[in-house]
């Protein structure tokens, strides 16, 4: 039986006689307030489509009208969002009645940013993290616009938004994999054998979702799967494991500004550099290597959207194709990649890669001092757009 002795608990066995004291891990918190056997108060992560409407942003980059908002509006209306206008600032981008919205073209960047604006990409969608910079809000959710409202295999739509509240508001597991997946889901825990001393898990920092439909795809398997759609639902939120890199998708993307932002750049893409669509992977790749440094998860899986249009497979090629190559140099720089204790800050931490890659990536291109250059200058941008806020002395318990 367990004996409830303030935050701790002892193990005893039956005839009362206590075995060894634990400090009290959520789970069992959990598990006795479902029992009813404990006076300790839950808090349930926020749900419904009003959840954290004050402490959440929306960031959409856009080249066309946003008739796709019309699908969300359900979900999405509640919420104020930061739409980055790409390529032409003459063109107007109509936006549904009803929604509450800022909208930044390119001249509005070069006006805020001045000559800082040279680290926000231009004809590419890698222009969404200035919405990142410039909002104020704990949290961001990024979503493109050819993406839409899937359902659960019930017919139910997905509320994508309040999936991703419930999986930044609940504690990741990087450091031990839980079998059942996210033990803080209704219906799971911890599985036997699970350290009790891991099961406050950590804070989370980044929600990556997936897709129906069309799936992300490169362009060599765009070409050799042209008709390939994903019908998989998998019920599943899963924490990568500390060490473990991925390929982050920004189209279905939520994270803890507070916690990961300044980390989260999308680097320089598009019109006039020499790569492209590997944006979000550069964002996730660095996120990652932070996010261990720091102590923080990040969750990958529920929930979907309908994607609903495949990219042109041999416009992807021409943007993809030194990345193909360069990717099999980038992802082992990332996965030696070392911080040192003294970088307490996802800022000093992104400033620490950004040396690192400019000291041993350039031999690779020339397009990697002009990147690490850029990852400076974000920094700086980062830190001049958000001066006025309350910033922490660290951003977080550092866990190396």
């Amino acid at each position: 039986m367990l004996v409830k002795i303030k935050y701790s608990i002892l193990c005893c066995d039956d005839k009362r006689n206590c075995l060894s004291p634990f400090v009290f891990p959520f789970a069992l918190r959990h598990s006795l307030l479902a029992t009813g056997t404990s006076s300790l108060s839950a808090s349930p992560p926020p749900s419904g489509s009003m959840a954290l409407r004050d402490e959440l942003d929306i960031v959409i980059p856009t080249i066309r009208n946003l008739d796709f908002l019309e699908m969300w509006r359900p979900y999405f209306q509640p919420y104020h969002l930061i739409i980055v206008q790409d390529g032409d600032p003459s063109k107007i981008i109509k936006v549904p009645e009803g929604f509450d919205y800022e909208l930044y073209n390119r001249n509005d960047i070069n006006r805020i940013l001045g000559p800082k604006a040279s680290c926000i990409s231009y004809k590419d969608s890698a222009c969404r993290c200035f919405g990142y910079m410039v909002s104020k809000k704990k949290y961001i959710y990024t979503i493109d616009d050819d993406c839409f409202v899937a359902k659960h295999p019930s017919g139910k739509e997905i509320n994508a938004l309040e999936q991703h509240i419930t999986n930044l508001t609940t504690p990741s597991t990087p450091y031990f994999f839980n079998t059942l997946y996210d033990p803080y889901r209704e219906g799971a825990d911890f599985v036997r054998g699970y350290p009790f001393s891991l099961r406050e898990g950590v804070q989370t920092a980044i929600s990556h979702g997936l897709w129906l439909n069309i799936p992300d795809y490169d362009a060599p398997t765009q070409l050799v799967k042209p008709a390939e759609r994903n019908t998989r639902f998998v019920d599943a939120v899963l924490t990568l494991p500390k060490g473990t890199l991925f390929p982050m998708c920004g189209m279905n993307l939520a994270f803890n500004r507070e916690l990961i932002g300044p980390a989260m750049y999308f680097g320089l893409m598009g019109d006039g550099q020499p790569i492209g669509r590997y944006d979000d992977m550069w964002a996730g790749w660095c996120c990652k290597v932070v996010c261990d440094h720091m102590g923080y998860g990040v969750k990958t899986g529920l929930p979907y959207i309908w994607h609903s249009k495949a990219s042109n497979p041999f416009v992807n090629l021409k943007k993809e194709y030194k990345g193909i190559f360069w990717q099999e140099e980038i992802i082992p720089f990332f996965q030696s990649a070392k911080l040192p204790k003294d970088a307490t800050t996802v800022e000093q931490c992104y400033l620490e890669l950004a040396k690192q890659v400019k000291d041993k990536l350039s031999s690779v291109d020339p397009y990697f001092t002009k990147l690490s250059e850029a990852m400076v200058t974000w920094i700086d941008a980062w830190g001049e757009q958000n001066s006025t806020e309350k910033v922490p002395i660290t951003n977080g318990p550092l866990k190396v």
